[in-house]
């Protein structure tokens, strides 16, 4: 006979594996740490790449103006200043990373939690039926 009150646990457990499960069960395999260090990593070769990208098209768009005026310029300030605008680029964006995925870590575990939570609730249901039908909840260890 089926128990309606395992199927209701299993559905359940199905549907959140197809909706939020897909974005949450991954996270949950990785420590806090690991996360978002994962996360920080990846922001700091994307932000490098990005801002790189800005400069040379920053240059590429004031050429005619760099190479006319290239024996005028203090290009040891020009390089401090776009290295300054570099790490300040860099620590904004790791911070908003920091923030983004700290969240992110925190909500899949809480939703995470509640999954556990009913496979426990399913792995009870099963282990009750399980002594039923085994009859090792009987006296003396004999089924009659």
């Amino acid at each position: 006979m089926l128990n309606e009150e395992k199927v209701k646990i299993m559905n359940k457990l199905a549907l959140y594996e197809k909706g939020e499960g897909k974005k949450y069960l991954p996270v949950s395999k990785y420590y806090r740490s690991d996360f978002i260090g994962l996360a920080l990593i990846k922001n700091f070769f994307l932000v490098t790449i990005g801002y790189g990208l800005v400069v040379l098209a920053a240059a590429a768009y004031f050429s005619d103006y760099l190479l006319n005026n290239i024996h005028k310029m203090n290009l040891v300030n020009l390089g401090i200043t776009i290295l300054a605008g570099y790490l300040i680029a860099l620590g904004a964006y790791s911070l908003l990373t920091y923030i983004q995925y700290s969240v992110k870590y925190h909500r899949a575990k809480k939703s995470v939690k509640k999954y556990y939570e009913d496979l426990t609730r399913l792995d009870k249901i099963y282990g009750r039926e399980e002594k039923k039908s085994t009859g090792r909840g009987t006296s003396g260890g004999y089924k009659r």
